[in-house]
């Protein structure tokens, strides 16, 4: 639960130096989000070896066992599915900030993904929606409703939010994949699978961002560059490696009402720090949205707590 709270305060600001990197500079969101992935890989791959080395020496003074290795089927679904996922995640994540905004592109993504990990867990691993589930997913179709509808004077636009929306779908599915394996005895290494996800992210994204334009023009070098150094190191290297630690023993309606941390510090910084500007109808709707993610999360305690009544009578 710790970790999961770091990450999402920590993911709260990857959006807000997005924006920044965009004020002062020409990059455009896949080339900002392959810099992501390449700076991420850099870090975690430092990370792993210097682990190596220490399982290495606690091995050479006797400690440690060795570890049930992982079937290939399992590890290659982690992987390609965690890789994909992330890279489509972030860079529609970027592109929704550019066009709509960081406010209201963090709450549509961050708002709209536990409906859909709701859905998704209820199809694919039978967890139940029940009366507060079904609440939940009509009050974030209303949310998206009033903040698409009510955005006439251009502070919503309807590409952005479509891409947050995407968006949304992708980070579902990273966090259904991962609780799953994790379920299932499969979850992996933590560490391991988010280096081979930047890895397939910065593959994957390298010829998009050299036909959008790989480097930035600007007379702000280096505020460019400790920006992407921030959101490779912080957002991205200890974020995702604690979200997937976290990930993948808590069950995935926890994990979203948890990542409500994100929409809300990256709110509260587009407002006080970036100047955004929020109407009335994006207000609603941002209620809205929050309001159907904390109906889950109602509904998430009466079933985890009835599942811990029901087992404790069957032991007895």
């Amino acid at each position: 639960m710790l970790y999961l709270i770091v990450a999402g305060i920590a993911w709260g600001t990857a959006g807000a130096a997005a924006s920044l990197v965009y004020r002062i500079s020409d990059l455009g969101p896949l080339a900002l989000s392959f810099w992501r992935c390449v700076g991420g890989l850099l870090l975690m791959c430092g990370v792993l070896t210097l682990r190596r080395r220490g399982r290495g020496a606690a091995a050479a003074a006797g400690a440690g066992g060795v570890a049930r290795p992982e079937p290939r089927r399992r590890k290659v679904l982690r992987i390609v599915g965690t890789g994909v996922g992330l890279t489509v995640f972030q860079s529609a994540y970027f592109a929704a900030v550019e066009s709509t905004g960081l406010a209201v592109g963090t709450v549509v993504t961050l708002g709209a993904g536990p409906v859909l990990i709701a859905l998704g867990a209820r199809l694919t691993m039978g967890e139940r929606l029940g009366v507060g589930g079904v609440t939940a997913v009509a009050g974030a179709l209303a949310g998206l409703a009033v903040l698409v509808l009510g955005g006439g004077s251009g502070s919503v636009r309807p590409a952005g939010v479509a891409l947050a929306l995407l968006s949304a779908a992708a980070y579902a599915a990273i966090t259904l994949i991962t609780r799953w394996l994790g379920r299932s005895g499969g979850g992996g290494d933590a560490l391991a699978t988010s280096t081979w996800a930047f890895a397939i992210g910065a593959l994957g994204l390298l010829p998009l961002a050299l036909a959008e334009g790989l480097l930035p023009h600007t007379a702000q070098q280096l505020e460019v560059v400790g920006l992407l150094a921030y959101v490779a190191a912080v957002p991205t290297a200890l974020a995702y490696a604690l979200y997937f630690t976290g990930a993948a023993v808590v069950r995935a309606a926890t994990v979203s009402v948890i990542m409500l941390l994100e929409p809300v510090s990256a709110a509260v910084i587009a407002v006080g720090l970036l100047g955004e500007r929020l109407t009335a109808a994006t207000v609603a709707g941002t209620l809205l949205l929050l309001a159907a993610v904390t109906g889950l999360a109602c509904a998430e305690t009466r079933l985890a707590g009835g599942r811990r009544r029901d087992a404790q009578a069957a032991g007895a």
